[in-house]
């Protein structure tokens, strides 16, 4: 029979209503297979006590049927109907489930999704942003005042470099109505 680690029941116990029944509905693989053999030892021995109950199928056991996906994440094809079946969760109750298991440190444990952070991280290192634009060697299209504002810019600069002898050629040629009457400084 498989020892109970107190440190797992102290988890669990912390764990919120939701995170647990996911876990008892679809239990670890590493969890599910060291559990499954002590449920089934304790319930045959049990059953000797109690000839009444059937000693092929244990109280608590959560029976599955052969339709049910190894993964509730994924969608998986039905063997008998060779028909696809969508995922058991709709990939925003996934983005909940594992939102939680990250607030609680349990993300390890949840089974394979597109939404688990490290796969999240890996399609973005292996695609980048995958906006048009933003690879090597491209460029974003953008508003038209966005491509031209370097330019106006540039434009601006030289001008501001020039204002000075600009001002000093205006003011020699006479257009400033009086400016040659004050005194300059």
């Amino acid at each position: 029979m498989a020892t109970i680690n107190p440190e797992h029941v102290r988890l669990a116990q912390s764990l919120p209503p939701r995170l647990l029944n996911f876990f008892k509905r679809y239990p670890p693989p590493a969890l599910s297979q060291s559990t499954a053999g002590a449920t089934i030892a304790a319930n045959t021995s049990s059953a000797d006590a109690n000839a009444n109950t059937p000693t092929s199928i244990p109280e608590n056991a959560v029976l599955e049927s052969p339709l049910q996906s190894e993964n509730p994440f994924m969608p998986f094809k039905n063997p008998i109907t060779q028909r696809w079946q969508p995922a058991s969760f709709s990939l925003r109750k996934q983005s909940e489930i594992i939102k939680l298991a990250i607030k609680h440190n349990v993300v390890s444990l949840l089974p394979y999704t597109h939404k688990l952070p490290e796969e999240v991280a890996r399609r973005r290192a292996e695609h980048g942003l995958r906006v048009k634009g933003t690879g090597v060697g491209q460029k974003v299209k953008g508003k038209m005042w966005e491509r031209t504002l370097k330019g106006r810019l540039e434009q601006r600069e030289k001008a501001m470099v020039a204002m000075p002898e600009m001002i000093r050629h205006w003011k020699e040629r006479g257009h400033g109505r009086g400016w040659k009457k004050w005194p300059k400084n």
